[in-house]
């Protein structure tokens, strides 16, 4: 099966985690959501899959290029 990793575009605090490793999604579901500039960005599932690996957790700061999922499909 093909993976499809999601990453990080923006420099920000990860303030909740929408998914757990085995959840189905499917492509536009919120993974998490990413507090940056005082805006909450939704991240989206790029793909229908299941979630095979979670990177990142609540409160977590990333930066562009961070891992937050891999998804199978």
């Amino acid at each position: 099966m093909a993976r499809e990793t999601v990453e990080v575009p923006i420099t920000g605090k990860i303030i909740s985690v929408d998914v757990k490793v085995g959840d189905a999604v499917k492509e536009g579901d919120v993974i998490c959501v990413l507090e940056s500039m005082k805006m909450e960005n939704p991240m989206l599932a790029p793909v229908d899959g299941t979630v095979v690996e979670v990177k990142v957790a609540a409160d977590q700061v990333v930066k562009p290029g961070d891992v937050i999922a891999v998804i199978e499909y």
